[in-house]
């Protein structure tokens, strides 16, 4: 496999996300993962700079999502439980992320190939594609499934809509405050959305939150890998209050 963008950990994992025609979330396929994966950082750089912060936003999600899974020894995707070193990536990948996201924008606006934008294409494709799929998934991948259910997201991309995905878990679990701020910050570094309106969705009603919140605590769901009883009410408050958090932010 020879991708030419950085805009989702597919590529170095076996999965397939399926969607309908009208852009809802299908199901999740696993055929056999890629023998080879080559990725030219002087094509990736020329690429338009927000698949790669896209990519950044499915990256972000990474570890949180395999440390949830860890607390609960819920299985990965592959069905087994996530080893230290699948967590060790995936908390690789978040660091990275930190580290070298906002240099790696600004070089991909450049069209120019630096250190600080290969880190993150690694990030993006290898560390989070090992990360999420031997660490597992939780609420922020959920989330972004329902939000698939919102006719004014439909034109975002994967990552962007999972990086809300994430801020919103982390407001579910009651993270520290200083976890929420750096994520925030990065969000805002690198022009990852923190808001309904960024996301498109400029009049956010509670039914139109409430579909996308049940459609991400159907059965089946990896949010239920976090340990305790998530509804949908639950997840409903949860981007309410994350979205409050991010127009407090900007």
């Amino acid at each position: 496999m020879v991708p030419t963008i950085a805009a989702t950990d597919a590529p170095c994992s076996a999965l397939s996300v399926i969607y309908t025609e009208e852009g809802m979330f299908e199901s999740y396929q696993f055929p056999p993962s890629p023998n080879m994966v080559i990725v030219d950082t002087a094509i990736v750089a020329k690429a338009p700079t927000r698949l790669l912060v896209s990519g950044m936003g499915d990256a972000l999600a990474t570890w949180f999502e395999a440390e949830a899974c860890s607390r609960t020894k819920s299985a990965n995707m592959p069905g087994g439980v996530a080893t230290e070193a699948a967590l060790a990536l995936a908390r690789l990948c978040y660091d990275q992320l930190i580290e070298y996201g906002y240099e790696a924008k600004i070089a991909c606006d450049a069209d120019a190939v630096t250190p600080a934008l290969e880190r993150i294409v690694e990030a993006n494709t290898l560390l989070s594609g090992i990360g999420f799929e031997s660490g597992g998934l939780a609420a922020a991948h959920s989330i972004h499934n329902g939000m698939t259910a919102i006719e004014e997201m439909h034109h975002m991309y994967h990552g962007e809509k999972v990086s809300f995905g994430t801020l919103t878990q982390l407001v579910l679990q009651d993270s520290p405050r200083e976890v929420l701020e750096e994520v925030l910050d990065f969000c805002v570094s690198v022009g990852l959305p923190i808001t309904f309106a960024q996301l498109g969705l400029k009049e956010p009603s509670r039914d139109k939150i409430m579909a996308a919140a049940t459609m991400a605590t159907a059965p089946g769901e990896t949010i239920h890998n976090l340990p305790w009883k998530v509804t949908a009410e639950d997840v409903a408050d949860a981007m309410m209050a994350a979205d409050a958090l991010g127009r407090e932010w900007l």
